[in-house]
């Protein structure tokens, strides 16, 4: 015990049974990161051990990811990237369509179905050109919730018979522009969310831009539906959801209607239960009241064409975890039959003719196609094993001696009993280096000590086979307190919104080194100065977990990691914490023909560091001269020679043109 010197040794963290193959496949790889359950067909792990993609889906071309970044590296771009598939798109418009017209015909239902896309769920134009291209043959539409998006929308109704649903409150401008697009023939419905709007409806009608007199004008309403849906979103359907009109509203509207006779026609019913709607129970019940509502105005003499059932139509984020918040209980399939032979079930018992039915699908349309990669740009750890330093004076105080024989009587005392003793020494020994009782020396020995005692406990746990989420909570906490750090070259606020803001689990796993077992527990870092700029959540058919399964790096070897299933809001939402920008976008289309079964169209170049003090108003003219004349100061005091200053200057000018995220 006096000598200076002594080690301990200890192997790198323990992995867990299911991962401590020696012999390690790709089918391995799949199930541990749970590819099947929310990779839908579209994403597997190839025979190199990469993640590859199926934009086509099932019996499509597959395309390597690893080798799409590889592809973009050779051409001197770098993570972060956003790597679009294109072809995933038009495969989600066609698949949505058919699911439907496939439900109508099994249910024999005497309508169509024709889909809206929401472009607030991602308003970028190749995103919203790519479905409309895919959606021709079905006339798919659009919505939109605000000026700008209605500004965006209004030129692509190509057609005559698409439709653009416009909710969200509304001004005079946007009245007016809505009932223009009407005069030029297009079907442009404005959905009234407050009886405020009935009042500017009628304003505009008698000056609008291009009155047809034989023509009414047509208007939705939506509905503030008794059904509540559940789930994080679950308060933007119900009585006391944000938008909509009461039952009571709706008749005294409709009684205006009917007072004014000013040409207005009621052609649209709409609600809106939320996004990523978790069970099909919900979705029927809504459809129910809202059909029972439908039924009994035709019956009293409205002709009302469409009912759009609005958005919510979810993805399995999760992998079959029933009580994760991103957690659904239903196939595209199954949602389409739902609300295709509710529907019919209830028109039927009214002797009305069925509607139209709209769907508001973004989410189920965008999501897969969007996959950000971004580089792990180093790891801290733990100490395990090290040479451990004895202070000099030779004589260890007691809850030092204790702590160490702890460490040696491991692992034959139970898990639960040593992480108790290991944590109760190690607040009495912080407790007296407060005091002044003990050297710095000592305190940082008792540190080594205790990582190390946790870490021979944690080797016991993983040796009886016990998975994390089966631990008691203090065992738990065990874990995530020796999880490795992996930084990241991203930030949580710009790439990753809805894990930051509202506990969303996306599927993140390595996207190379997947014929490897990954023998490292981790938690991912960002760039950000905010301690909240991790992410420590990961999806799981079980309870919780907090770390995920990692390679260890190797020297003068990137290592990427993958976010899957991106493309729904948080290419458009992201905050600009510490003014990370815009990451540079890949748009990747699948064909045979390429080496490699793709090839890249489009590279849309990130935000540079000029452009984002810009949001901020700062410009660059301004900063330099500020710069400039805080050099001057210094060479004109001889601080700074003055080709010193001159170089520190084009420094200065040069970083405005680069990235605002590190650069290799």
């Amino acid at each position: 015990m006096n000598a200076l010197t002594t080690t301990l040794p200890l192997d790198e963290a323990p992995a867990h049974p299911a991962v401590a193959s020696a012999a390690w496949t790709a089918e391995q790889a799949e199930a541990l990161y749970h590819v099947p359950a929310w990779g839908a067909g579209y994403f597997h792990v190839n025979e190199a051990g990469h993640v590859a993609v199926r934009p086509q889906g099932l019996g499509g071309p597959s395309i390597d990811l690893f080798e799409v970044v590889s592809r973009l590296r050779r051409q001197g771009i770098h993570p972060p990237l956003l790597v679009r598939f294109q072809d995933l798109l038009r495969t989600r418009v066609v698949q949505l369509n058919r699911a439907f017209r496939r439900a109508i015909a099994e249910v024999g239902y005497a309508n169509v179905y024709q889909g809206v896309y929401p472009i607030k769920v991602n308003q970028l134009r190749e995103v919203v050109e790519e479905i409309l291209e895919a959606g021709q043959p079905f006339s798919f539409g659009l919505e939109c919730g605000s000026k700008p998006e209605l500004l965006a929308a209004l030129p692509y109704l190509e057609r005559d018979d698409m439709l653009l649903i416009c909710n969200g409150c509304k001004d005079r401008a946007m009245m007016q522009l809505i009932l223009a697009g009407q005069g030029l023939g297009k079907r442009v419905i404005p959905v009234l969310e407050r009886m405020e709007e009935f009042a500017l409806l009628l304003e505009v009608l008698h000056d609008r831009l291009l009155p047809r007199a034989s023509t009414p004008v047509i208007f939705g309403v939506r509905l503030r539906l008794s059904t509540t849906g559940a789930g994080l979103w679950a308060e933007s359907g119900g009585e006391t959801s944000k938008f909509g009109l009461s039952l009571s509203e709706l008749l005294g509207l409709l009684d205006r209607v009917a007072d004014t006779r000013s040409g207005l026609s009621l052609q649209l019913l709409h609600f809106h239960l939320g996004s990523q709607i978790a069970s099909l129970t919900h979705i029927r019940e809504a459809v129910t009241e809202a059909a029972r509502i439908y039924a009994r105005l035709r019956q009293r003499g409205f002709s009302i064409t469409y009912l759009d059932i609005g958005g919510g139509l979810g993805v399995t984020y999760e992998a079959g975890n029933p009580h994760a918040p991103g957690s659904i209980d239903y196939t595209l399939e199954e949602y389409a039959r739902a609300v295709v032979s509710t529907l019919r079930r209830v028109c039927d018992e009214e002797g009305v003719p069925p509607p139209v039915i709209i769907s508001e699908s973004g989410r189920a349309l965008t999501a897969y196609h969007s996959v950000f990669v971004t580089e792990v740009l180093g790891m801290r750890s733990k100490p395990r094993a090290a040479l451990l330093k004895i202070p000099r004076n030779g004589t260890l105080p007691a809850e030092l001696k204790a702590l160490w024989q702890l460490v040696e009587t491991l692992p034959s005392t139970a898990p639960l009993e040593a992480y108790r003793h290991a944590q109760a020494l190690r607040e009495t020994i912080n407790q007296h280096f407060r005091e002044g009782r003990l050297s710095l020396e000592q305190k940082a020995f008792a540190e080594q000590l205790y990582w190390m005692a946790s870490s021979r406990i944690q080797t016991c746990l993983a040796e009886q086979g016990t998975f994390s989420f089966e631990l008691p909570e203090p065992l738990q906490q065990l874990t995530l307190e020796l999880a490795d750090h992996y930084l990241c070259n991203f930030s949580v606020f710009r790439s990753l919104i809805d894990h930051w803001a509202i506990g969303q689990h996306f599927p993140i796993m390595p996207i190379h080194r997947l014929n490897e077992p990954p023998t490292r527990q981790g938690i991912l870092v960002d760039l950000t100065c905010d301690s909240d700029g991790q992410v420590s959540n990961f999806v799981t058919p079980f309870g919780q977990k907090h770390t995920l399964e990692l390679h260890p790096l190797r020297p003068n070897e990137p290592y990427y990691l993958g976010f899957f299933l991106m493309g729904a809001y948080q290419d458009i939402m992201g905050d600009q914490h510490n003014l990370f920008g815009r990451v540079t976008e890949a748009h990747v289309y699948a064909d045979e023909d390429e080496p490699g079964n793709f090839y890249l169209e489009l590279v849309l170049p990130g935000a540079t560091v000029q452009e984002q003090l810009a949001q901020v108003q700062y410009y660059p003219n301004d900063l330099e001269r500020r710069m400039n004349r805080l050099i001057q100061e210094k060479v004109r005091t001889g601080a700074v020679r003055p080709r010193e200053g001159v170089e520190v200057l084009e420094l200065y000018r040069q970083i405005f043109r680069g990235s605002t995220y590190l650069e290799a």
